[in-house]
């Protein structure tokens, strides 16, 4: 297994996890996890259409394990991604303010998730 399969694979069980805890049950787990109240239909929306997005990719970069077709395509995306969403973080600590720890937590991830990302890129063979 590639360096590059491997950090796929340990990527995508973590965002489909989060995934799920943001559209299974919106109403409940968001409330329970993040104290956010989730209380109209177009809120339950936006949080599942997340959930979706992040499944469909999180299916993406584990075939980009397997297929090495992909592989490059799936690195590319989950690095985008990741820094996708720790830029949107940060800007919103600068922003809105600290979130709770377990969004910086998040944050600290995304970032290093994104910098392996670039380094694999970079040091690929595709």
């Amino acid at each position: 297994m590639t360096r590059e399969s491997l950090c796929l694979l340990l990527i995508a069980p973590g965002v489909l996890a989060v995934s799920l805890s943001y559209g299974l049950y919106p109403e409940i787990t968001l409330k329970y996890l993040y104290d956010i109240k989730v209380n109209s239909t177009n809120l339950a929306n936006i949080f599942r259409a997340i959930m979706g997005l992040y499944i469909a990719l999180s299916i993406f970069w584990v075939a980009g394990a397997f297929k090495k077709s992909l592989r490059l395509a799936a690195l590319w995306s989950m690095t985008i991604f990741m820094t996708g969403i720790a830029l949107g973080r940060i800007l919103s600590i600068i922003i809105d303010g600290f979130p709770y720890p377990i969004f910086l937590f998040y944050t600290g991830i995304e970032i290093f998730s994104a910098s392996i990302g670039f380094y694999l890129i970079k040091n690929s063979n595709y």
